[in-house]
């Protein structure tokens, strides 16, 4: 990993993490999860020391976006989004990315940090485990769509709770 180097986010990065972003979530795997500018923004509004990227030669390998405030945990950080490119993987780069994502969490209050991995995506899953964390609490999620509806043809995203708790708390830090 010498020829990387992890930074925190800016806004020369924005357009390379929201295309990484857009190439490797699939926001049908998870209905009330969207990625977009806001998902960014968010994050970076309210938390900008928990959001970094790697770069090496060729440009961006990965991202992770943090934020302190899980739910109505104040004192909980949340690391809500992790992407990697092909070549990055397996060279390190995610556990650094949640290294300082995650110092940065604690620096800032948080008593614990939660994520969450969709079921089926083992690699990810792995690689928390092996930066500390451990499975808490499993949540299936049911799904009933209306009679006749076909939910690739829903026009607009489902609504994202996380992305609500984030709004509410960039309305509600302090800035330095």
């Amino acid at each position: 990993m010498t020829d990387v180097q992890i930074v925190p986010l800016e806004l020369t990065h924005l357009s390379d993490v929201l295309a990484l972003g857009h190439r490797v979530y699939d926001v049908k795997a998870m209905p009330y999860t969207s990625w977009s500018l806001s998902s960014v923004a968010a994050h970076w509004d309210a938390q900008p020391d928990a959001c970094w990227v790697a770069l090496d030669g060729q440009g961006l390998l990965g991202f992770v976006l943090g934020s302190l405030s899980y739910d109505e945990r104040e004192d909980w950080g949340y690391l809500e989004w992790i992407a990697l490119e092909e070549r990055a993987r397996g060279r390190g780069v995610a556990s650094a990315l949640v290294e300082r994502c995650c110092a940065a969490l604690y620096a800032a209050g948080a008593v614990r940090i939660i994520t969450d991995v969709e079921g089926s995506n083992a690699a990810s899953a792995a690689m928390m485990r092996r930066n500390g964390f451990t499975e808490a609490v499993t949540v299936t999620l049911f799904v009933r769509p209306a009679p006749g509806d076909h939910p690739a043809a829903t026009p607009h995203p489902a609504h994202d709770p996380a992305r609500t708790r984030l709004r509410r708390a960039a309305r509600t830090t302090p800035r330095t």
